[in-house]
């Protein structure tokens, strides 16, 4: 694979990095916040989905490491490039369901972009891993409107 590639490839997962973070705090806002009758279900499905979506941040993060460029990492890096808007205060839970579904919705179209951009650069590894990020994204969202 080419430098320049490489370097497109690990341009467009740092944003799929950005996606990442900022849909795990949004999760744990939620966790944190949530109220009413399923109050006790929506708290441990948001905590296994913010644990999850952590756990992804570390593997995308060492992924832009093996091509060759540096993560971001700061909260103010990651508001530049996040499709992500941050929880909303004081939200009801069906809103929080909604809102958690749109955001794995735009996760799996900014990993769509990845996939192009690896299919491109012959970036196997990459195309993996994506394939595998869309697969979990499709099913947490699943999970959420199937709650709401």
């Amino acid at each position: 694979m080419a430098k320049v590639q490489s370097i497109n490839v690990a341009g467009e997962l740092a944003i799929l990095l950005a996606d990442t973070y900022a849909l795990a705090l949004k999760t744990q806002n939620y966790h944190w916040n949530v109220t009413g009758a399923e109050f006790y279900s929506l708290h441990k499905l948001f905590e296994g989905q913010y644990e999850s979506l952590h756990d992804a941040a570390d593997e995308i993060a060492e992924r832009i490491r093996a091509l060759g460029a540096y993560a971001p990492g700061g909260f103010a890096e990651f508001a530049k490039i996040t499709n992500i808007s941050d929880a909303k205060e004081g939200a009801s839970s069906k809103e929080m369901l909604q809102d958690l579904a749109k955001s794995h919705a735009a996760i799996v179209s900014q990993a769509k972009k990845v996939l192009e951009t690896a299919e491109s650069a012959g970036d196997d590894a990459t195309i993996d891993m994506v394939v595998g990020r869309i697969e979990e994204h499709d099913k947490q969202a699943w999970m959420l409107n199937s709650s709401l």
